[in-house]
């Protein structure tokens, strides 16, 4: 016998059980996208300073690494934002 679907609480809007159950299959995926945004944000302004620095020729041996550094936190942002992305339903 298979079981009935899960009954929605009558004190519940459709829109406010349809918002629980997406949080209850991704828990706190606002905030954690939120952090991704964040984090791409500064790596792009740090990766916008070291190139400049980079432009001008300033310590060639210090800001190459750290230019590649930011680049790569922006990459591994993105990474994260895009795997975190809801999974369509066939």
């Amino acid at each position: 016998m298979a079981n009935p679907p899960p009954r929605r609480p009558s004190n519940l809007t459709p829109e406010a059980y349809a918002r629980l159950k997406a949080e209850m299959v991704a828990p706190y995926r606002g905030l954690r996208k939120f952090i991704y945004g964040t984090c791409a944000a500064s790596g792009g302004i740090g990766a916008f300073v070291f190139l400049a620095k980079v432009l001008a020729g300033q310590d060639l041996g210090k800001t190459l690494p750290n230019l590649a550094f930011q680049w790569g936190v922006v990459a591994l942002m993105v990474w994260l934002f895009r795997i975190d992305r809801p999974k369509a339903n066939p």
